[in-house]
């Protein structure tokens, strides 16, 4: 599904980009230290995702007293860090059922932390000065009709489709086989550079077709409609290589480490209870993003202004 989060007060971040080691092979000073007030949390490489993990941790330390460390890693190996003990908490997640059946279910590494409050949608999506000026291309069924619009250097004489990180949840390579569309998935790299290809299409008013996922704070900045795809039903991407449906609506979920779950303290309970809106994340991701607040400033300001909201997670 989404900007790098500030090095904690103890002075450590370790990062892993596309294609970077496993950082399941490397191990944080704070993750499962016994008897320390010292708390790690997974932080993904969107900006929602960070927003969540930068209003925690500012609580953790200022209200808490403890010591927070964040390590940025990919999706599922986060799942493998988290079993492992290397991180505490995922705070965001936006569905990996193999994983939760494997660690949660199956080997009982990980448990669960509850509901974030936010439901995550992901989807294909237009500008919406290209949808107001061609209303069909909003059913995926009139898609080729456009895709000599969506041309680009980059996607060989097709349309494209301009997805984000190849770490993300995707099922657009199959969608575009298994609908027969005259499409190319190009991955920007990352959610900042689509974000920076999608804010340069908007400026010269091109057109573009692009995955994206809300909550997004984009949304404010360059309004985009969504493509209906086939409807989703229960168990249609059960098999990534015959997806032809849509995208579900996900609650998305927190993870905590079983050890930590059960031996956390006053930070596990505070975790469990974290739980805020979608308008809450937007408006600290686009003071990060857009702002360019770091994300302990952009935390400190959302905490002052909610704090009949946080209090309750400390009660």
């Amino acid at each position: 599904m989404r900007v790098r989060m500030t090095a904690a007060a103890a002075g450590l971040v370790l990062l892993t980009g596309c294609g970077a080691a496993d950082m399941t092979k490397q191990a944080s000073p704070f993750a499962n230290a016994q008897g320390a007030k010292t708390v790690t949390l997974s932080v993904q490489s969107w900006v929602g995702a960070q927003a969540n993990v930068a209003v925690a941790q500012y609580i953790l330390e200022h209200e808490l007293g403890y010591r927070v460390d964040t390590v940025q890693v990919d999706e599922v190996p986060a799942w493998d860090a988290l079993s492992q003990g290397r991180v505490d908490a995922i705070l965001e997640d936006w569905g990996h059922p193999e994983q939760e059946q494997r660690y949660v279910d199956d080997k009982k590494t990980i448990a669960r932390g509850g509901d974030l409050g936010v439901t995550g949608h992901i989807g294909w999506y237009v500008p919406t000065y290209f949808a107001q000026q061609h209303p069909d291309v909003t059913d995926w069924k009139n898609l080729d009709k456009y895709a000599p619009l969506f041309r680009t250097a980059e996607s060989g004489g097709k349309g494209q489709l301009m997805d984000g990180s190849p770490s993300y949840v995707t099922n657009d390579k199959a969608l575009v086989k298994n609908l027969k569309l005259d499409y190319q998935v190009v991955f920007a790299g990352s959610e900042a550079a689509q974000i920076t290809q999608i804010r340069q299409f908007a400026k010269e008013k091109k057109p573009f077709l692009t995955y994206w996922y809300a909550p997004q704070w984009l949304f404010k900045k360059v309004p985009m409609t969504e493509v209906k795809l086939p409807p989703y039903k229960e168990g249609c991407d059960a098999d990534p290589e015959k997806v032809a449906c849509g995208y579900p609506h996900t609650p998305l979920e927190k993870y905590l480490n079983a050890d930590f779950a059960r031996t956390g303290g006053r930070a596990a309970a505070f975790l469990r209870k974290f739980k805020w809106t979608t308008e809450d994340q937007n408006e600290v991701s686009l003071m990060i993003a857009d702002q360019k607040l770091t994300p302990e400033e952009a935390a400190k300001k959302w905490v002052d202004s909610h704090e009949s909201t946080w209090r309750a997670w400390l009660s």
